[in-house]
């Protein structure tokens, strides 16, 4: 996946009121892929995807996990980020995005 198209993914999420707060990139990812926003925090990963959240109607944030690759899929998870397992579940959603790119491409 291109530097620009990942800037349009971005750019469309942002459309839709969605804030980027994360750029996950594996060795190779990060030896093809640009941060198309420099103040966004990279994060070594096994998936190449970004982590996308907008403020909550009522309760907890929504936050979705998008995947950089040629077929778009995301997940979205409701969060606390107060919560003392915040990252925990963060890990758990970027395993599920793994397995399910993983079992589509097989």
């Amino acid at each position: 996946m291109s530097t620009e198209l990942i800037a349009e993914i971005f750019a469309t999420y942002r459309k839709y009121g969605w804030v980027p707060r994360r750029l996950l990139l594996t060795d190779a990812g990060k030896k093809n892929i640009e941060n198309p926003e420099p103040e966004l925090p990279v994060y070594d990963a096994e998936i190449n995807a970004a982590w996308f959240s907008r403020p909550p109607a009522n309760g907890e944030i929504a936050w979705e996990i998008r995947y950089l690759g040629n077929t778009p899929y995301a997940l979205l998870e409701n969060l606390d980020e107060a919560s003392p397992d915040f990252e925990d579940r963060l890990k758990d959603v970027q395993k599920r995005l793994k397995a399910s790119v993983a079992a589509k491409q097989n």
